[in-house]
C-alpha cells in the first residue's frame, strides 16, 4: 500500500514491525527515507524489493522501538540520521530541536521540524506539506503516553499539532486506533463522529489494511485528548477529578484515565 500527495513528490509506504509499529518508507526516485525504524529488516526488504536507495533517516524520538535498527542501516546504507538532539540517538549526524527546515536529498521535499515534547522531553515531529509524521505524539484518536514531559507540555504540543490545517495527513507510529477510539467512546459516547470512525476503523482493520493516515480534522472531531474544552470531555474529566478545571487539568484527568483503561 502507498499514498501519494498532490502537494509532494515521494510516496509513502507503512512497513509494519513488531507487534503494532508502522516505520514510514518514503520514496522518490530511486532515493528512500525512513521514519522511526526500530528494525532494520523490513526496511532492507522493502528497499530491495523497490531497488530505492536509502539517504536519511528521522527520528522522532529515543524509544528503542523507533530507533533500534538504525545502527543496522547505517552501517549498510550510510544514511544521515535526523533526530532529537536532546535525547540519545544512534548514529546522529544532524541534531535538531525544533524550528528548523531540512530538505532531505532524492525525494524533492522538505521537513520543517516541530518541537513536541510530552512523551519524551525531546521529541520532535516532522512535516512536509500536508503530511505529518508524529512519532507517539499523536495517535489515532490518542497520545502517547507521558513517560518523560509533563501535561502541559503534552497538551501545548497537542494543541500545536491541532493548529495545522485540516487537510494535514497524520502519519502516527503504531496501530492504536480501534484500542483508543474504545476509550474515546467511554469518554464521548454520544458523539456521532466517533460512532462512525469507529464503524470506519472496524471495517479498515477488518480488510487488513492500517487505519493511518488519520487528518487533524478527523482527530479534532473524534480525539478526546483534542478536545479538553468540549463539554462532554470536561464532564467526563471532572468524574475522574472534580478539581480538573482548565485545560491542562482536563487533559490530565483524561490521559489518567486512559492510562487505567
Amino acid at each position: 500500500m502507498s499514498a501519494r500527495s498532490d502537494s509532494a513528490s515521494f510516496d509513502i509506504r507503512p512497513l509494519p514491525a513488531f507487534r503494532d509499529n508502522y516505520i514510514w518508507l518514503l520514496a522518490g526516485d530511486g532515493c528512500a527515507a525512513v521514519v522511526d525504524p526500530g528494525d532494520a529488516a523490513p526496511v532492507e526488504a522493502a528497499l530491495a524489493e523497490a531497488g530505492l536507495r536509502l539517504g536519511a533517516i528521522l527520528v522522532t524520538h529515543h524509544h528503542a522501538d523507533h530507533q533500534g535498527g538504525v545502527e543496522r542501516l547505517v552501517s549498510r546504507y550510510g544514511a544521515a540520521v535526523y533526530g532529537p538532539a536532546a535525547e540519545s540517538i544512534t548514529g546522529l549526524t544532524h541534531p535538531l530541536r525544533g524550528g528548523e527546515r531540512i530538505a532531505i536529498d532524492g525525494l524533492g521535499a522538505a521537513f520543517d521540524v516541530l518541537a513536541v515534547p510530552g512523551h519524551t522531553r525531546g521529541h520532535l515531529a516532522y512535516r512536509s506539506g500536508k503530511r505529518l509524521f508524529c512519532g507517539d505524539t499523536l495517535f489515532g484518536a490518542g497520545c502517547g503516553r507521558l513517560f518523560e514531559g509533563t501535561p502541559a507540555q503534552m497538551a501545548a504540543s497537542l494543541a500545536r499539532l491541532a493548529a495545522l490545517p485540516d487537510d494535514t495527513e497524520v502519519y502516527c507510529a503504531h496501530e492504536y486506533t480501534e484500542m483508543n477510539l474504545r476509550f474515546a467512546a467511554a469518554v464521548e459516547p454520544d458523539n456521532p463522529a466517533l460512532r462512525r470512525r469507529i464503524a470506519d476503523a472496524a471495517a479498515t482493520r477488518a480488510r487488513g489494511a492500517p487505519t493511518l493516515p488519520s487528518t487533524i480534522a478527523l482527530e479534532k472531531a473524534t480525539n478526546p485528548f483534542l478536545r479538553c474544552t468540549e463539554p462532554a470531555v470536561v464532564a467526563a474529566a471532572r468524574r475522574r477529578d472534580p478539581a480538573a478545571t482548565g485545560e491542562v487539568a482536563v487533559f490530565a484527568a483524561i490521559r489518567g484515565w486512559r492510562n487505567e483503561f
